[in-house]
């Protein structure tokens, strides 16, 4: 399956996605071709809407260790707010400023239908609360202030109308 990531302006990108409720072999082939997008991206993360599907599942590489998430919950947020620098394959070029908390308790499906529940920090921890954030119709630049948003407001409008123009191209019904 050859996927496009989809670009800010596709609807697909604000809808709040629906649970998944099978995981089967060709789920799981699902799975490592949105891995090998992300990868052949340069991304830590890619979320299923980022690929116009509309579930809840992502994939996330911290560097140490590759996740597959399925039907995610955060349970607690642990620790003080940290700003940090993010951007999103979804908006290229842009990197901005985020608070999000430090750290984060969560529940979620493997691969293999196993119940994960772990506590995650730092950078682990951002990419899984901006991957979630997908799965929420939520994107990083909403959780900016509009004069951090100003500074990119031009880049912005030019990526939805790209965002816009490639998700009628695949067959979205796109409002303007």
């Amino acid at each position: 399956m050859d996927f496009k990531v989809r670009i800010i302006g596709d609807p697909v990108l604000r809808k709040k996605a629906t649970k998944v409720e099978k995981i089967d072999d060709e789920f799981k082939e699902l799975l490592d071709n949105m891995t090998n997008v992300m990868y052949k991206e340069d991304g830590v993360g890619l979320a299923a809407p980022q690929v116009g599907i509309s579930k809840r599942f992502f994939i996330m590489d911290d560097g140490k260790k590759l996740r597959k998430v399925i039907n995610p919950e955060i349970i607690e947020f642990i620790g003080e707010d940290v700003v940090y620098e993010e951007g999103c394959l979804s908006i290229p070029g842009i990197f901005i400023n985020v608070k999000r908390p430090e750290g984060i308790k969560v529940r979620y499906i493997d691969e293999e239908g196993n119940e994960i529940e772990e506590e995650l920090h730092d950078y682990t921890a951002r990419i899984f609360q901006h991957e979630y954030d997908h799965l929420e119709g939520i994107l990083f630049v909403d959780k900016v202030s509009t004069a951090a948003k100003a500074k990119f407001k031009g880049k912005l409008n030019e990526l939805m109308k790209e965002g816009r123009k490639i998700a009628k191209e695949l067959g979205e019904v796109v409002i303007e």
